[in-house]
């Protein structure tokens, strides 16, 4: 069931973003970029919660949770960052210019947020004391990102 309203979520987001590219400039790159992060913040916070004990442990979820971020993470980003598509030109982001100048980096920041959700997907499945560490790796490469290239939340 969550596969499947994944799969239509992502495939419905891969139609509409030419869509509104061509009326919208960056509204669907924006738009798609955003979509991403949500469904990263989702999928975590199902883990997160497992790995808290707040929830309790299904080890199928966990697996298919820690799968879904890596499949996010196997998304091609240049094509979600165009110039021009950050928090002092347009409104509705806090991406900040600097992702521009160092765009390289981003990149390298979003690799190693698919090495870590890899980790994560390796162990899973496994049992609940496993997921803490693996999800903190994950959280890890976040926030290294988010600190370089995000402006706070007002």
């Amino acid at each position: 069931m969550i596969r499947r309203l994944l799969a239509s979520a992502l495939g419905a987001a891969l139609l509409v973003p030419a869509a509104a590219i061509a009326q919208d400039g960056f509204a669907g790159q924006l738009a798609a970029r955003q979509g991403q992060f949500d469904i990263l913040a989702l999928n975590i916070g199902v883990l997160g919660g497992m790995a808290r004990g707040n929830t309790p442990y299904d080890a199928a979820m966990a697996q298919q949770a820690a799968d879904n971020i890596v499949a996010v993470s196997r998304i091609a980003q240049t094509f979600n960052w165009p110039e021009g598509s950050d928090n002092m030109s347009i409104e509705g982001t806090r991406a900040l210019p600097a992702i521009w100048d160092n765009l390289d980096d981003v990149v390298a920041k979003w690799a190693a947020l698919g090495t870590a959700a890899e980790g994560l997907a390796a162990v899973a499945g496994t049992g609940q004391e496993a997921l803490g560490p693996a999800l903190g790796a994950v959280g890890g490469t976040c926030q290294a990102c988010h600190e370089a290239y995000r402006a706070p939340e007002n």
